[in-house]
């Protein structure tokens, strides 16, 4: 398989795990994500839920040729939990996630060192308990065509087995296909050598 043309992910939120450590507890939490607005939506329950722990450490990555990624530690120790998280995030190489950490103090102080294990821990724990999905990088183009050649795109978008993502059947009639990267060119190659057709790249969002 092309390894440029796949990702993995998640597609649903993880089961809560709970890893201890001598006393405190790290709740662990998994997410599917599309954008970094989603974060504080995803967050704020959690507070809700867990009003009395002290930390809401994360991390998150977005993105698959061009990746976005941020860690949050805080208020623990610079470099304490977020970066631990997101190596997790990078070592079970997937992408669109959000991982959450909530701590509750136990009364024993764990060092930085072992914070920086337990973070990684509840953030591997979190992960397992999720499952991890492998997608196509998919590559969207916009097709424009009069109605009277509708059934020479149909036969296309069906002989190559395309996605339509979403479609205006008017007189002029535009429809938005996707298809996985590898087999881009080759798709945009056909509907551009039609007659009466024009195909455009639509730019992912």
């Amino acid at each position: 398989m092309d390894s440029n043309d796949t990702y993995k992910t998640i597609l649903f939120p993880s089961e809560e795990i709970l890893y201890k450590e001598k006393n405190s507890k790290f709740f662990g939490y998994v997410f599917p994500i599309a954008s970094e607005t989603e974060i504080k939506l995803l967050i704020e329950p959690l507070r809700k839920k867990h009003y009395n722990a002290g930390h809401f450490c994360y991390a998150f990555q977005i993105g698959t040729q061009t990746v976005s990624f941020r860690a949050n530690d805080d208020g623990e120790p610079s470099n304490s939990a977020g970066m631990p998280i997101y190596g997790q995030i990078q070592s079970f190489a997937i992408t669109n996630v959000l991982v959450v950490v909530v701590r509750y103090f136990g009364g024993t102080k764990l060092g930085v060192g072992g914070l920086i294990s337990a973070y990684k821990t509840a953030a591997q724990l979190a992960i397992e308990a999720a499952e991890i999905v492998e997608k196509t990088i998919d590559v969207n183009y916009l097709i424009s065509f009069d109605y009277k050649n509708m059934n020479k795109v149909m036969r296309v978008i069906k002989e190559k087995n395309l996605e339509i993502v979403s479609q205006k059947l008017e007189e002029n009639c535009e429809i938005q296909i996707a298809t996985r990267k590898k087999n881009a060119s080759i798709v945009f190659e056909l509907f551009d050598s039609m007659f009466e057709i024009s195909i455009k790249h639509q730019s992912e969002n």
